[in-house]
């Protein structure tokens, strides 16, 4: 029975440890979440309204501007963003899941831009072509680690590299709750405005973000031009958003995957503790009968 209460005890402690490690775990993502959520709710309007813009802009200039040039689609870039380290429940899983029933649904070639290991990763696994791997990301993104994915995307689809642009992200919604989704990022889709800025207005405090007609305004020189400089910058906040919308998505996860196993070794402890104490107390019963025991037989 000695050698029982040593091995629960072994396992207490050890248990005991794990708690402490997920309590400071869940305590980190809970700060980095509060950063990262604010982050990304603060640009939500913007993003949507910038997203709007560039397709009232884009309608009557197709034909000019190569970054909004429909084509047949025979090759297609998938940008997946998911989170360089595990332990944050199926946040990965779902994106990655997604992202692979759409290129298997695809008929064209598709390579892949990782944002996040565990997306570099499963283009590996899967042999897909990895072009290019972004593993050096903040817990909250800025506009500069947006950039060069940008420029990279803007640069090959103007070169007709590729036909079409998809980013795999996370819509945040709350700290529960964490939608896998996929957007077209270009060519420019009317039809996927409209769900962005549903989407945009129900996840929003602000329940103010509306269709705004762009008609009344004057443009110098031209649409043309204007549309020539501020759609890259547009593309660079759409890519941004989704960076930001995940990285609030990766935290809130993490919180309450720790949060769940701290709970759980909470539980297992209150187990071990009660297993203890009763062979404790049949082990203390034993020795008093054996005392008995041996009394009686003195006797």
């Amino acid at each position: 029975m000695a050698i029982n209460t040593k091995v629960i005890k072994r396992r207490l402690k050890s248990i005991g440890s794990t708690k402490k490690i997920t309590k400071a775990m869940e305590m980190i993502a809970a700060a980095k979440m509060r950063k990262a959520v604010n982050a990304a709710i603060d640009t939500r309007a913007y993003a949507g309204l910038a997203w709007e813009l560039l397709v009232d802009l884009s309608k009557t200039q197709k034909e000019q501007v190569p970054l909004l040039a429909t084509r047949p689609v025979e090759k297609i870039l998938m940008i997946i963003i998911t989170s360089n380290r595990g332990l944050c429940g199926s946040f990965n899983a779902n994106i990655i899941k997604k992202t692979a029933a759409q290129m298997t649904r695809e008929k064209a070639a598709v390579d892949v831009v990782g944002i996040g290991k565990k997306g570099a990763d499963f283009a590996k696994k899967m042999g897909y072509n990895l072009t290019a791997a972004f593993t050096n990301m903040t817990d909250t993104p800025n506009f500069d680690d947006a950039l060069p994915i940008a420029k990279m995307v803007i640069d090959a689809y103007e070169k007709k590299s590729y036909d079409k642009v998809i980013v795999a992200y996370t819509d945040f919604k709350s700290a529960l709750v964490q939608t896998a989704r996929l957007r077209q990022v270009l060519p420019i889709s009317e039809s996927d405005l409209e769900k962005t800025l549903a989407e945009i207005t129900e996840l929003s405090d602000d329940k103010t973000v509306v269709k705004n007609n762009l008609t009344d305004y004057l443009f110098e020189p031209n649409r043309l031009d204007v549309l020539k400089i501020i759609l890259p910058r547009l593309v660079e906040t759409q890519i941004y958003q989704t960076m930001l919308e995940s990285s609030a998505s990766e935290h809130s996860s993490r919180m309450v995957a720790m949060k769940n196993a701290s709970e759980a070794a909470k539980d297992m402890i209150s187990e071990l503790n009660l297993t203890f104490n009763k062979a404790r107390q049949a082990g203390i019963t034993q020795e008093i009968a054996e005392i008995a025991g041996g009394a009686m037989a003195l006797e």
